[in-house]
This record gives structure tokens, C-alpha cells and sequence, in this order.
């Protein structure tokens, strides 16, 4: 099985690649546009500023290429965000591959960034049965790093409630995405990704 990961302006792209090979599968980090076509499994992750990566997509025609792919495609953190409609950082327009939209932390109690573990709860019958979550259990703990999150919406397939609650997991089509790091979630991050490579193609 061949696996790709998107190669853009973003951090922490590699670690996601080191955490593939913890369980045995190996990734090529690309922006060759026939390289990503032609994966079997397509990775979007990253860390960064949504306005400044959205222009950076767009410039190399990756904002296209993202968008037209049609085999399994998982977002992670600003990947889920750039997949989302609209994002208040930078008022960015993103890839609008799901409907949401993405906003700061309402200011409060709580510390921003949101930076630590959390739970991780399934929003539906529909999204306990998401091979994404498959032998988890319940609320799993995971973790995050990030100032800005996915408003709930029709595409919300797991929540986490930090001062609000936001979307965790999204899913649509051949599309899923994560606002946690999988890649530093330990035992249950290693099986979401595991998780993802099993997904039919």
C-alpha cells in the first residue's frame, strides 16, 4: 500500500511520517501532484496559519489537487481546518470540502492555546461505527495543541468540549479529519492511524 503526505508550508509534517513507520507502514512526503494521485492513502497534516498556508496552496495548486482526490484523504489539525469552509485566522477562505466553519476559542476560564490531553466523544450511533474509532473504547484521550477549532456542524463525526464544545473528528465522503495529533496520542493515536490504512479504497 502506498501512502503520501502532503508536503506544504506546515510543521510538523515528518513526525506524522516517523509515527506511520512506529507501525510498520512507510509514507513518501510529496508534492508531486502524480505521486499524491496515484497513493492508495492520502495524509493532510500540519501545524501552522491558516491564511498564510491557504495562499501557500493555492500558489502551487495543491488547494485543486486536495480537493479532486478521491481516495481515502485524513486531515490533521490545520489540515482539518484548511478542509473546512472558512476559517476566522487570517479571514481565510479554505478548501470548503466540508461545510464548517473555523473560530478562535471564545475567550474564558480556560487557557488558549488548548495544549494537553482531552476526551474524545462520538456525536452519533452513525459516528460510533466510524472505522476511524474502531477499538477505542469509550472516550479515548487524546492530544491537542491549537487556538482555533471546527464549529459543530453536519460533518461532526466526534466532539471535545474544552471551555465549548467543537469538532474533534469530521467526515465526508472519502474524507476524514482530525483536530487532535494522532501522531502524539500514544496507543490510541497508533490505532486511529491503523485504523485509516484499513479503510477500503
Amino acid at each position: 500500500m502506498s501512502v503520501a503526505i502532503v508536503k506544504y508550508n506546515a510543521g510538523n509534517i515528518f513526525s506524522v511520517e516517523n509515527a506511520l513507520k512506529r507501525i510498520g507502514q512507510e509514507a513518501v512526503v510529496t508534492d508531486n501532484p502524480d505521486v499524491i494521485r496515484a497513493a492508495d492513502k492520502v495524509i493532510f497534516p500540519g501545524v501552522g496559519e491558516a491564511g498564510t498556508t491557504m495562499q501557500y496552496l493555492r500558489e502551487h495548486g495543491l488547494d485543486t489537487l486536495i480537493r479532486s482526490l478521491r481516495q481515502p484523504t485524513l486531515g490533521i489539525c490545520i489540515g482539518l481546518q484548511l478542509l473546512c469552509a472558512y476559517s476566522e485566522e487570517g479571514d481565510t477562505e479554505c478548501l470548503g470540502v466540508f461545510d464548517e466553519r473555523v473560530s478562535r476559542f471564545e475567550a474564558g476560564k480556560q487557557k488558549i492555546p488548548h495544549i494537553g490531553w482531552n476526551t474524545i466523544q462520538a456525536k452519533s450511533s452513525q459516528a460510533k461505527s466510524s472505522p476511524l474509532f474502531a477499538g477505542l473504547g469509550s472516550d479515548p484521550y487524546v492530544y491537542y495543541v491549537h487556538s482555533y477549532c471546527a464549529q459543530l456542524g453536519a460533518h461532526t463525526i466526534a466532539t471535545t468540549h474544552y471551555g465549548q464544545p467543537f469538532s474533534a473528528a469530521l467526515h465526508r465522503d472519502n474524507f476524514y479529519a482530525l483536530q487532535f495529533h494522532p501522531e502524539k496520542s500514544a496507543q490510541v493515536g497508533e490505532q486511529i492511524l491503523k485504523n485509516f490504512l484499513q479503510i477500503a479504497s
